[in-house]
């Protein structure tokens, strides 16, 4: 039986009469940031933003399947905020319009040295496991305000491990790794693998058997 979160989640799941108009500038600020990006060439940017919000993508498709075949909880929801779309049970439109972003702004504080070390540390590595890190402090705030929702005693502030290592660093490590590959074609084969297997999952799970 589903929690009370999820319920409520359920309850707004693509329900049209919830949009509100703030989306359209939230878009045209996505559509911004790429052009600007693709306007100077940036291509290093480019695919790493692509390739950050793809993995995203495929961790909320995983996570509505925990929903779906558990029939009790995801291990996030967001039913709270006000969302103007709620998109899968733990995404809504502005979380989506976030993460279509966050991977450009992230990889754009890459030093241009690969080899420079942070700390002792490859530069790489540690803006990788400082970014995750900060992602897992905003969501336990949002946590702390209701609008995310966690009913996993697995998936909790007082066990943040898992949060950081499946639902963030993994969005650092692959879009750094496509931002320094060396050719075009090698960033968009990897950045369209990525799409492609969300698009089958969303197309499978979803259109086809009904499961998020």
């Amino acid at each position: 039986m589903p929690t009370e979160h999820a319920q409520q989640a359920l309850n707004i799941l693509r329900d049209g009469s919830q949009f509100k108009w703030y989306v359209i500038p939230l878009l045209a600020l996505v559509v911004y940031v790429y052009s600007h990006e693709i306007e100077k060439k940036n291509w290093n940017v480019v695919f790493a933003g692509l390739a950050y919000w793809g993995l995203d993508w495929f961790n909320e498709i995983w996570n509505s399947l925990v929903f779906h075949f558990s029939n009790y909880a995801p291990c996030w929801g967001a039913p709270g905020g006000g969302t103007a779309y709620l998109l899968l049970i733990g995404l809504n439109i502005e979380i989506c319009f976030m993460f279509s972003i966050a991977g450009v702004a992230m990889s754009k504080t890459l030093p241009a040295d690969r080899a420079m070390k942070i700390l002792g540390i490859p530069n790489r590595a540690f803006h990788a496991v400082t970014g995750a890190a900060f992602c897992v402090v905003v969501e336990i705030w949002l946590h702390s305000v209701g609008a995310l929702t966690w009913d996993w005693p697995w998936w909790n502030a007082r066990n943040p491990w898992l949060i950081f290592l499946l639902g963030y660093l993994p969005f650092f490590v692959v879009s750094y790794w496509v931002h320094d590959m060396k050719t075009l074609r090698q960033k968009a084969t990897v950045v369209g693998a990525i799409f492609a297997v969300d698009i089958v999952g969303l197309v499978l799970f979803g259109a086809v058997l009904g499961w998020i």
